[in-house]
């Protein structure tokens, strides 16, 4: 009796000590965080820091999240183009973690902010295949400089033709100038995200997704070679729930014809050109910036023009501004596509769900 309750005890510590021996991840934004929690499923929980309904633009740290930042082997993050503020934040509360920027890598498909309120000169005809194989329009240089020399095994063909140099030039100043003390608790008066350089919201690319996962896997494997087993596992499950949901996504897409909408701010073009349905224009140029009365008149008159009568607003913003640029023009929906999926959540689930939500707004689009 005495053996069979020392092995109950011992068996019921074992997930906790697989627990404590995993490292310690803190993830930025909830989208990433939740193809990182796909690969640690069973092995650990990232921690994640800026919540969906928050903008990852401008956002103050808790006193919680800097905890999980100072007391994180790796961090999973986007980049300063999204949370320009966090490189310092990090720099200063989690030093010795490791740091894996996102946007920086090799593996990641990124584009160029658009210009102007009306979409309707970009071309969407280069992705019309979904593949990306070459990602010679891309834009990326090599980050050699960047750190992701792990990740030179991947099987990815040189970038050197991409463009995207160091992100210096991409419109960012030093992050010393942008008035946020140690923990990013300051009130970011002042400052402007700049729309130039990198898009930053390259995980509404599902392709991306899968290629995250294996860096992802790739990471934590050294990391933590003790459950590489299991986050090899994850890593082949999560891309192959990826697979699926970009199959079904552009199969329901392809039904819709060509639907014609409006988006509250310019932060979709990644989804857009993986499954073709191309945006007509959008109210803001960026989520916490009241649009000027010219681009209000360019995407009225482009509205009625094109016969547009759907436009998406998000949750994290007033509607009304929505409802007032369009009363009285031909828009007949005004529905809501969420790039952060903030009423989802947190979890496993989010990403996936997250698509799924944007496929189901176009589909309400009349």
């Amino acid at each position: 009796m005495l053996k069979k309750n020392r092995l109950a005890l011992m068996t019921s510590l074992l997930p906790l000590t697989a627990f404590a021996d995993a490292p310690s991840i803190a993830v930025d934004i909830a989208p990433l965080h939740s193809i990182v929690s796909q690969v640690t499923a069973g092995v650990t929980e990232p921690n994640l820091i800026i919540p969906a309904e928050a903008s990852p633009h401008y956002y103050s740290l808790k006193p919680s999240q800097a905890r999980s930042l100072a007391n994180s082997d790796v961090v999973f993050w986007m980049g300063e183009e999204l949370t320009p503020w966090l490189e310092k934040s990090m720099d200063n509360v989690a030093e010795s973690a490791k740091k894996v920027e996102i946007l920086e890598l090799d593996e990641t498909i990124t584009y160029a902010f658009r210009e102007g309120a009306t979409f309707e000169g970009h071309d969407h005809g280069d992705h019309d295949e979904h593949g990306h194989d070459d990602h010679d329009d891309h834009g990326h240089d090599k980050h050699d400089d960047h750190g992701h020399d792990d990740h030179d095994d991947h099987g990815h063909d040189n970038h050197d033709d991409h463009g995207h140099d160091k992100h210096d030039d991409h419109g960012h100043d030093k992050h010393d100038d942008h008035g946020h003390d140690d923990h990013g608790h300051d009130e970011h008066e002042g400052h402007h995200h700049a729309h130039d350089g990198v898009d930053p919201h390259a995980w509404l690319d599902p392709v991306n997704a899968k290629n995250w996962v294996t860096v992802i896997k790739d990471t934590l494997s050294k990391m933590d070679a003790e459950n590489a087993d299991k986050y090899e596992a994850n890593a082949e499950k999560a891309i192959a729930g990826l697979d699926e949901l970009i199959a079904n996504a552009q199969a329901q897409i392809s039904e819709l014809g060509e639907p014609k909408f409006v988006v509250f701010h310019d932060a979709y073009q990644y989804f857009e050109k993986r499954f073709n349905v191309p945006a007509t224009g959008s109210i803001t140029l960026g989520d916490a910036e009241a649009p000027s009365p010219a681009r209000i008149k360019e995407i009225k008159d482009k509205v009625t023009e094109l016969n547009v009568t759907c436009v998406f607003a998000e949750p994290q913003f007033d509607s009304g501004l929505v409802s007032n640029v369009f009363e009285g023009s031909v828009v007949t929906t005004i529905g809501i596509m969420d790039p952060l999926g903030s009423a989802i959540e947190e979890g496993p689930g989010h990403y996936n769900a997250l698509i799924e939500g944007m496929v189901k707004s176009l589909s309400e689009c009349k």
